[in-house]
């Protein structure tokens, strides 16, 4: 059975709205922060199995809007990554990008030796590292779509890389919390009452992790505004896939997304440095975030379970380094990096939040250990800047230097 584009779009949609509705009835779904389309989507790629599997039914979507969707995703975080912020916040938000992007390499590092050591496809290193731990569901499904063609032909790619990161995500919510409670009661530490004093920390203030700070008054997100934004996104996509087109099987060839996103990043701060256009960075992220959500439930509910389950026993070996990984770096690299102090503490956690996960799990890290144990205004600003956009950045072109390596050595 082949579904035309209309039809997949509807399969897309409800494929979200199933999600949602499970999410709100189960409290583990919810306290862990799984994306509806991660739900729905599972549970939609089981449902097409048994069918494959019991009444040899195949059903076929039609993925014409996949790419775009991804495309636009990543552009909308390069449109969000904004350096002026990066300069202001000062000197502490690059060195806790410094230790981001050591934990990057680690994590590719031990997936890349742990398959060896097994005898399997170092990809499956990759896609177990920082592609999923630090990148998520997005950037996993993304890279994924570049293993599955040539040169690479790794066919399970999809599957793998969409079960780490969901397993990345449960694990970063439940480790954050008590390896930042650890290092609070060991080293006796307390919120600096001084910095936090005029500090509130309340609901809003980070119920919607696209906002860095929440102003008083939000700008309304108006048809004229959309379509301003939307042509930002746009620009990107043109700029970028020709570039990747005409750079392919070049020595500078780069997946696609990721013209997008550094051409994202260029646009905005060129539009924000000659004082032409402030980008509406809510409106972006709405867009940004929709369609990741169309593009992962597509994703997902194509996924051949058949293939995942030959290599559960590698990928879950990989996965379980990965989150010791994670422990070990927040409590002993992280921590006393950024100054072996309550603050230091709170940013172990938020770490811990989008180093296996995503953003929403590290700040849901450190609203629980902030209500627990006081504020960190610093934890609040530094985060949000480092784990959902500049991350991105680095990781994109860390992941890029493990492909020469492997493509040398393999």
């Amino acid at each position: 059975m082949e579904l035309n584009f209309y039809a997949t779009l509807v399969c897309m949609v409800a494929v979200l709205l199933i999600g949602r509705f499970i999410i709100k009835r189960i409290a583990f779904f919810h306290k862990y922060n799984i994306p509806e389309s991660v739900v729905g989507g599972i549970i939609a790629a089981i449902i097409l199995f048994i069918l494959n599997i019991k009444f040899n039914v195949q059903i076929k979507f039609d993925e014409s809007i996949k790419e775009p969707l991804m495309l636009a995703f990543f552009a909308s975080i390069g449109l969000s990554a904004d350096f002026a912020s990066l300069k202001k916040q000062g000197k502490i938000i690059v060195i806790f990008l410094f230790c981001v992007t050591i934990l990057l390499f680690a994590q590719n590092a031990i997936g890349v030796l742990l398959s060896q050591i097994m005898g399997v496809n170092p990809l499956l290193g990759l896609l177990g590292g920082s592609i999923t731990m630090s990148g998520g569901h997005g950037t996993g499904a993304a890279w994924a779509d570049v293993f599955i063609k040539e040169p690479y032909l790794f066919a399970p790619a999809k599957e793998v890389a969409l079960a780490s990161a969901t397993f990345g995500l449960i694990m970063g919510g439940i480790i954050g919390g008590p390896v930042a409670r650890y290092l609070i009661n060991k080293n006796n530490l307390k919120p600096d009452i001084a910095e936090n004093k005029d500090y509130e920390i309340k609901d809003d203030d980070y119920k919607d992790e696209s906002l860095f700070e929440t102003p008083k008054k939000q700008k309304l997100i108006t048809s004229d505004t959309f379509i301003e934004s939307l042509a930002l996104i746009a620009i990107p996509l043109l700029i970028g896939t020709q570039i990747a087109g005409t750079l392919k099987d070049t020595a500078f060839s780069l997946p696609t997304f990721v013209w997008c996103l550094f051409i994202g990043v260029l646009v905005r701060n060129t539009l924000q440095g000659l004082k032409v256009h402030k980008v509406f960075d809510r409106e972006v992220s709405v867009i940004g975030n929709v369609s990741l959500s169309l593009f992962l439930a597509l994703a997902l509910m194509t996924i051949n379970l058949s293939q995942l389950v030959a290599l559960a026993v590698p990928i879950l070996v990989i996965l379980i380094a990965q989150v010791g990984l994670m422990i070990l770096f927040a409590m002993f690299i992280t921590f006393k990096i950024m100054g072996k102090n309550y603050d230091a503490a709170v940013l172990s956690a938020g770490h811990c939040g989008f180093g296996l996960g995503a953003m929403p799990t590290a700040m849901v890290n450190i609203q629980t250990i902030t209500n627990h144990y006081g504020p960190s205004h610093l934890a609040f600003i530094v985060v949000p800047l480092v784990g959902a956009f500049f991350i991105d950045l680095i990781n994109a072109l860390t992941i890029q230097g493990f492909l020469y390596f492997i493509k040398f050595f393999y």
